[in-house]
Formats: structure tokens, C-alpha cells, sequence
């Protein structure tokens, strides 16, 4: 019995030890959170963009070639080299090309010669048929020599007649002979830069084959768009252009939208003209069209709060409790990320100050939209 009474009592003595204790523990506090900024998360209007990647060319390119069949003697110019319209590219071996100037120049004087003793024929036959008609009315002569001298006169007036034409025909050959000179110097259609050189001196060079390319310093981005899109991208149109290689952002206006669709890709061609000193033909950029405007929800970027592969952001409760929120984003727009889960319009969410805020603190007191604690 006396054993039985010591256990209750030792009982009872550690009961109303722990009760004392669970009446003396302090009350867990939360974290107090400062230096953040809250504000309400708001539908906002974005537009919708479609990008496309092609490649910069030249609004104009000029393949140079020659219209004479030669060798080639000399390039003056090489590629990146600007030039202006008329200046020297290179020249053909022009040997043959000046005999036949030479000699149509001979055939031009014998033809002014022959011209010239022609007329003299033609005043004196004219002369000559004169006398005669006074003779022939002063009865000295008879009719058919008076036929005969004017028959000489006729004569002579076709044979100047002719030695005119011979003289244009002459005239012609030393201007087509000249021409064909120019020929040999090559010269550049138009103000730009040689982006290309085909032929080195040495080379035969035909008609037609193209010996160097002269790119206007005016270029456009052309790009291969989705066919769905027909009908929306219009002449006209601004798009901006990303040529990330120079680190450029630019604005450029659609120029031309070619409505042909490609089979294999299901794509058309549109080309956006652009503008900077940079440029280059070849090079790789992006361009994004502006399509239509909706209403999104957006997050500002300094507002997430990634941990590993999952992405958050601090809700703050009407106590002003801060939680960790688990959301999913979709695009980047200029004024953040869009949610498409995890928050809803109107709730309030740290964005600034989020390394300040931790999971299950508190704020130091409720914060407004737009607060700073």
C-alpha cells in the first residue's frame, strides 16, 4: 500500500509539472518582414507578336559583267571597297578593239572625202547643165543635148546622195567601234560596295558571266513567315528587327510581301527594310510583327522567386502573413511574365525587396497596394 501511494504521488507531481510547463511556454511568433514592396496583381493589356529569322541582302545588288569577250587585264577595286556610280572596276584587253576604231576612223575620212568630191561633181554638173539650158534657148543647141547634160546633173545629185549615206554608215561603224572600247573598261552601274570578286586578272572574260557583285549600302531583312498569317502581315507595317551578331535593335517597315506560298514550308517570303551603317548582306536576324492586343495578368520579373526548378512568388495574406506561392509563367512581356496559374487578379504579392521576404513571415504591419514595409 505504502509503494502504491509513492507512485501516485510522483504521478501527480510530474501532471502538474508539464501543466506548468505548457502554461509557461512562450507563443511561437512569426518572422517580422521589411523593406518589401506589395502591390495587387491587375489584368494589363499586351500585344501578341510573331517572330520569324532570316537573313540581311541588299535592296539592290548589281552583278557586273562584261559585254565583250576578253581577257582580263586589271582589277581596281576589291571586295568591301565603296565606289561610286561610273568609277573603274576593271579592264579587258582592248588590242583588237582599237584596230577596228582605227580603221573605222579611216573609212570615216574617206567617206568625208568621197562626200566632198562628190558635191564638187554635183556644182559643176549643176553648172554645166546651167550654160547648156541658156544655150539650148538661144537655139544654139539641140534637145537631146540638153538631155544629156541635165541626165549628168541628176547623176551627180544621187552620187552626193549616196556619199552622205556612206558618210553616216561610216560615222556609225566609229561609234559602234567606240562602243565596243567602252566595253573594255568596266565600269561600276551604280553607288555602293563590291561584296563580291569573281575574276582575277589573267581571266577570260565572256559576255555576260558576272565578274563582280556592287551592293547598294540599302538593305532589308527578308524572312520566311507562317502561311496562317497571310493576309495579316501588310505592306506597311513596322516590325522590329534583332540582328544579334552587332548587338542591334531596330525598327523596320515592311516593304514588300510576297504572297506565294512555298509547299515544302508552308511559308511566304516578307521583306522588311531596315537601316544602320553595320549592315551587311549575309547576316542573321530576327524579326517580330505585332498581331493583335489582350488582357493578361502579368508578374514583374523582380517579383519571382526561383528555388531549383520551380518558380514562386511571396503572397501576402489580408493578415499580412507572406507565403511562398508556387506559379508557372508563359511569355515575357515589357512589363514581366505572364501567369497562367498559381495567383489570380487582385492578389497582393511582394515586388520588391523579395530576398527580405521568407515563408511564413509576417509584415511589420499590413501592407497597401504599393506599399513599402
Amino acid at each position: 500500500m505504502r509503494a502504491k501511494s509513492i507512485v501516485l504521488i510522483l504521478l501527480a507531481a510530474v501532471l502538474l509539472t508539464g501543466g506548468c510547463a505548457r502554461e509557461e511556454a512562450p507563443k511561437r511568433e512569426r518572422p517580422a518582414i521589411t523593406g518589401v514592396t506589395v502591390e495587387a496583381l491587375a489584368p494589363s493589356r499586351v500585344t501578341e507578336y510573331y517572330a520569324a529569322s532570316g537573313t540581311v541582302t541588299a535592296r539592290t545588288a548589281s552583278a557586273v559583267s562584261s559585254r565583250v569577250m576578253g581577257m582580263v587585264t586589271s582589277i581596281r577595286v576589291q571586295e568591301g571597297d565603296r565606289v561610286r556610280k561610273g568609277d573603274l572596276l576593271l579592264t579587258i584587253d582592248d588590242r583588237d578593239v582599237r584596230e577596228k576604231v582605227r580603221g573605222a576612223e579611216e573609212a570615216l575620212s574617206e567617206a568625208r572625202q568621197a562626200l566632198m568630191a562628190a558635191r564638187e561633181e554635183k556644182v559643176l554638173a549643176e553648172k554645166t547643165y546651167e550654160r547648156y539650158r541658156q544655150l539650148y534657148e538661144a537655139k544654139a543647141l539641140t534637145e537631146q543635148e540638153l538631155d544629156t547634160v541635165k541626165t549628168r546633173m541628176e547623176v551627180a545629185r544621187l552620187g552626193e546622195e549616196r556619199a552622205q549615206a556612206a558618210l553616216k554608215r561610216a560615222r556609225a561603224r566609229l561609234e559602234e567601234a567606240r562602243i565596243y572600247l567602252d566595253f573594255t573598261r568596266v565600269v561600276s552601274p551604280t553607288t555602293g560596295v563590291v561584296s563580291e570578286k569573281r575574276i582575277d586578272a589573267g581571266s577570260m572574260a565572256a559576255p555576260g558571266m558576272p565578274l563582280l557583285i556592287v551592293e547598294e549600302p540599302s538593305y532589308r531583312l527578308e524572312v520566311q513567315v507562317d502561311e496562317r498569317l497571310l493576309g495579316k502581315v501588310k505592306k506597311g507595317s513596322p516590325a522590329e528587327v534583332t540582328i544579334s551578331s552587332l548587338g542591334l535593335t531596330l525598327t523596320g517597315t515592311v516593304s514588300r510581301v510576297v504572297p506565294a506560298v512555298d509547299p515544302a514550308s508552308r511559308t511566304f517570303l516578307v521583306k522588311v527594310d531596315i537601316a544602320h551603317p553595320g549592315l551587311r548582306s549575309g547576316l542573321y536576324g530576327r524579326a517580330r510583327f505585332a498581331l493583335a492586343e489582350r488582357e493578361a495578368l502579368l508578374v514583374p520579373r523582380g517579383a519571382l522567386v526561383r528555388k531549383g526548378q520551380l518558380t514562386g512568388v511571396y503572397l501576402v495574406g489580408p493578415e499580412g502573413v507572406v507565403t511562398y506561392r508556387l506559379i508557372r509563367v508563359g511569355k515575357l512581356y515589357p512589363g514581366g511574365y505572364e501567369v497562367l496559374s498559381g495567383v489570380s487578379s487582385g492578389d497582393r504579392i511582394v515586388v520588391g525587396g523579395v530576398e527580405n521576404a521568407v515563408d511564413g513571415g509576417m509584415l511589420k504591419r499590413p501592407a497597401g497596394e504599393g506599399a513599402s514595409e
